[in-house]
């Protein structure tokens, strides 16, 4: 690189460093300004020699993170710092014992936290689920370790165009599995949507393009009608000396994108685009009275649907978000939702985590967000050693909808949705969950695998003689029951153990065998149990009785004849080669072919099958994903399943792409929706047989009271050949909607 280059370069640096000392500036005192100083040339230096995936030198990204820390999350110093520098350890010559001389142990604890983990992991665990894992485990100390990640995620996500589409797809897929609902949770709403939008771009490129087109079509349009609906409730406000802003928000990409799915409607019929929100500058003794009267002079003005009323100011939701909504008709026949709050409220809502610690200390007490937070350590404390089962039961319990429900007393309870009877009880007490016989729903008995709802007044049965049981681990959710129900069983488990260890002794004496740990070891053995306890515990059950202990001393006296020919691999377990995995051979001939897998291709002899969860045909989108004994399954790039796959399982999803084989023909299916017509039937068969010559596998069609939904199963040879089809079929009288079964069209 010339010098020209090299000095345009560096005054690009520093351009990105003032720009962020500019954000900083009311928020970070002067004299760690020095300290920031510091850091930018640490990391300066020990990047030097890097360049990102762009080309771009590598301490952009670093600069990016600390001004997202600061201005999208509101942090302050310390975080700027640890943002300029949580890359060096990873990347670079320098180690932590480095950070904690330059820059102390607060510092470095919190670099320590954000470092991934370089250690080889069994590969049946998921690399980026324990970077996870370790990044959790650190919020019992400090939390920004988090929100850093968050803005490290998030300006990754910025810049993602300069990876190959592979590891576009499995950061994208990685960030709406973990890092989106985690933004959520902490409240923080803008990052949480354009996380998503931007890992839509990747994961379904055509319907992102499609969407913001549509949006940049109708901005225009929607403007008038904003301020047409606006000018009759700002004179009303107005008219109540209110001290009031008023702006409109439209919905994420994503957002909408999810709406159209759950409805199973086009573009133009998703009615709340955007929502209109009322922001009132309310001292906070009067937010909540005055948040009411905003929504009584709306509702004066246009009618509200009495079913899209939304109260988070009584009761806010876990992330600490407080706002009222409500859905309300327009003059021209068109649905909008207004959304009423405070300048706090609306604070919190925007800048979550940061904004909550700001207005902390006016409210004592234990918030929404103090709850999750305690509910996370919980977690961390009571977590199995399986890291992707941690990472379930981690969204399982923080990331779910939530339900609310009442003690006898009246007192509030919020669990996670799908939560039940058990549940509630180990909520209480861990005494009250162990203890638990029953319980009474809204006075009616039911069992402890009831599933609650929200609003459900719960009152546990007890009894001292009920002791946890293994079937109860089915019954139950929430980490914390699942937690102290296995700490039950295993104490339960331990005490039987002891039981039977005396047991044994005692038997083994009557048979004159010593009770050696060589002997014990030999019986583990024998019995094919993992450890010594497991053979007490069966011993203390009658599993392992007298008829079995003295058939194991006539094997011995025989010399073990009877032992090897029961087991005769039993001796040579360890010495012998590790046995090889279904998935080894795969992986051997995958090796020595090209890096992508060529789908109908009728040289390929590696084995695959097109997966029944989402049946990809020709044109989609695939991946292969390695499976352990049905060799590879081709899944489209949308399939439900594809998220938590490339997310858990990334080195198991090889690349693929069709070969167009007209011969080959695949199962796919439509979903159509419409009015009931005289001789329906027969058009829709004959459009698809006669006109496309498709073979239908089956066809099922439901009337009700005037109107049909049914489902087609047919074969068809790729993507262009059923999008056609489709266009045809709408064209049926009486046809309404036609879908593709598993993806819908976004036009």
């Amino acid at each position: 690189m010339d010098k020209i280059e090299l000095e345009k370069e560096r005054s690009e640096i520093l351009k990105r460093y003032r720009s962020l000392l500019s954000v900083c500036r009311n928020t970070i005192k002067k004299e760690d300004r020095k300290l920031i100083r510091h850091a930018f040339d640490f990391a300066a230096n020990a990047h030097r020699d890097h360049r990102r995936k762009s080309g771009e030198p590598y301490i952009y990204h670093p600069i990016a993170v600390a001004k997202i820390a600061v201005e999208d999350i509101g942090l302050g110093s310390t975080s700027v710092v640890c943002s300029l520098l949580h890359d060096v350890v990873e990347d670079t010559d320098y180690t932590l014992e480095d950070i904690t001389e330059y820059f102390g142990e607060e510092v470095s604890r919190i670099i320590d936290g954000l470092t991934k983990i370089s250690d080889i992991f069994d590969q049946t665990t998921s690399v980026q689920a324990e970077n996870f894992r370790k990044m959790l485990l650190t919020l019992s100390d400090d939390v920004r370790v988090i929100l850093i990640k968050l803005a490290d995620r998030l300006h990754n996500m910025r810049t993602l165009e300069s990876l190959p589409p592979r590891k576009q797809l499995k950061v994208a897929n990685e960030t709406l599995y973990l890092f989106a609902p985690l933004a959520h949770r902490l409240g923080f709403h803008a990052i949480k949507s354009e996380l998503e939008d931007l890992a839509m771009k990747y994961t379904e490129p055509e319907v992102y393009q499609t969407i913001v087109q549509k949006l940049a079509e109708t901005k225009e349009e929607r403007n008038r009608f904003i301020q047409s609906f606006t000018r009759p409730i700002k004179q009303s406000l107005q008219n109540e000396n209110l001290d009031f802003s008023m702006l409109a928000r439209t919905k994420s990409v994503s957002s909408i994108w999810g709406k159209m799915k759950k409805k199973e409607i086009p573009f133009e019929e998703v009615y709340d685009i955007f929502a209109i929100r009322v922001i009132l500058k309310s001292p906070e003794y009067r937010e909540k009275s005055d948040c009411w009267k905003v929504y009584s002079l709306v509702t004066d003005i246009y009618q509200p649907n009495p079913d899209r009323l939304r109260d988070w100011i009584s009761t806010p939701k876990a992330n600490g978000y407080e706002s009222l909504h409500t859905t309300v008709m327009s003059r021209s026949g068109r649905w909008v939702e207004v959304q009423i709050r405070s300048e706090r409220m609306d604070e919190v809502a925007e800048k979550g985590y940061a904004a909550h610690w700001k207005y902390k200390e006016a409210k004592p007490g234990e918030s929404g967000i103090d709850k999750w937070l305690r509910r996370i350590r919980e977690i961390l404390k009571s977590a199995e050693s399986d890291a992707l089962d941690f990472i379930d039961d981690f969204k399982l319990n923080l990331f779910s909808d939530e339900i609310i429900v009442f003690t006898p007393k009246g007192e509030l309870r919020t669990l996670p949705m799908g939560s039940t009877a058990l549940d509630f009880a180990y909520s209480i007490h861990t005494q009250v969950g162990d203890n638990c016989l029953g319980a009474k729903v809204s006075h009616k008995l039911v069992p402890l695998s009831h599933a609650l709802k929200s609003g459900d007044q719960v009152e546990i049965i007890t009894s001292r003689k009920q002791h946890p049981k293994p079937d109860w681990l089915n019954y139950v959710t929430t980490a914390r029951a699942k937690g102290k129900i296995k700490a039950a069983l295993k104490e339960q488990r331990k005490k039987q153990a002891e039981e039977g260890k005396e047991i044994l002794f005692r038997k083994l004496k009557q048979l004159k065998i010593d009770n050696t740990p060589e002997n014990i070891q030999k019986l583990v053995d024998h019995f094919k149990l993992p450890a010594p306890i497991d053979l007490y515990y069966d011993v203390a059950i009658g599993k392992i009785g007298q008829k079995e202990l003295k058939a194991y001393a006539a094997e011995q006296e025989t010399g073990g004849i009877l032992s090897y020919i029961r087991n005769p691999f039993a001796r040579t377990r360890e010495a012998g080669p590790k046995k090889e995995t279904a998935k080894d051979p795969i992986r051997q001939q995958l090796k020595d072919k090209p890096d992508t897998l060529l789908i109908g291709d009728n040289l390929e002899n590696l084995s695959y099958t097109l997966s029944p969860c989402c049946n990809p045909i020709p044109g989609d989108d695939v991946f292969g994903f390695v499976t352990i004994q049905e060799g590879i399954k081709i899944h489209r790039n949308d399939c439900p399943n594809a998220m938590q796959l490339m997310s858990k399982y990334a080195y198991r999803v090889v690349k693929a792409k069709w070969m167009t084989n007209k011969s080959i023909a695949f199962l796919s299916g439509l979903r159509l929706k419409g009015i009931d017509e005289v001789g329906l039937l027969q058009n829709i068969t004959n459009t698809i047989s006669s006109e496309y010559n498709i073979n239908i596998r089956n066809i099922h069609i439901d009337t009700h009271d005037g109107t049909f939904e049914g489902e087609v199963m047919l074969y068809i040879y790729d993507t262009q050949h059923l999008n056609n089809l489709i266009k045809k079929l709408k064209k049926v009288k009486g046809i309404q909607k036609v879908s593709r079964i598993g993806k819908m069209e976004a036009v």
